[in-house]
């Protein structure tokens, strides 16, 4: 009836209750993506279905990060830094359309943005927390991915041309 003061009415002593850990069917973070990016852009994934608000500020937060870290931007406002990379035009059309829903629905998340229609508090939709963590997956491909894989064929294009007595690639 009782172990140490606690009445075991609802859970007996000899219950057993299957606990499984939580994961994502999203695609892993390719490992060339900053660590301390990875693990916010992991847990915006793992909350997504539970608080798709809290999806969006993680994402929010991992581009600002990742603009830091790959876009050349200074600290400060993201809508500012966003801007910079608009300008730049160092991404391609489909990001560059793209790149501030992120800001956007991640600030629907942070703030208590009211409709002007109803006066409701506008909520984050659990498709736009997933369209989110799109747009960071292309970001990272784009920052992250790209990059390493045409670092790599041309280190080894640049050894088969030093074996050939080449110099190499300009």
């Amino acid at each position: 009836m009782t172990s140490q003061g606690h009445v075991w009415e609802e859970h007996p002593p000899n219950r057993t209750d299957l606990i499984r850990p939580r994961g994502t069917s999203r695609t892993p973070v390719p490992i060339e993506v900053s660590e301390f990016i990875a693990k916010d852009y992991s847990e915006a994934c793992l909350v997504l279905d539970d608080s798709p608000k809290a999806s969006a500020a993680l994402s929010r937060r991992c581009l600002q990060n990742l603009l830091l870290d790959k876009a050349g931007v200074k600290k400060g406002d993201l809508s500012v830094q966003i801007q910079a990379v608009l300008d730049s035009k160092q991404l391609p059309g489909y990001l560059a359309n793209d790149i501030d829903a992120v800001r956007n629905i991640g600030n629907f998340a942070a703030h208590p943005n009211k409709s002007q229609s109803t006066g409701e508090i506008l909520e984050v939709e659990p498709h736009e927390a997933e369209w989110n963590l799109e747009v960071l997956e292309a970001l990272f491909d784009f920052y992250y991915v790209q990059p390493e894989k045409a670092r790599l064929k041309r280190e080894v294009l640049n050894a088969k041309l030093a074996d050939s007595g080449k110099p190499p690639m300009k």
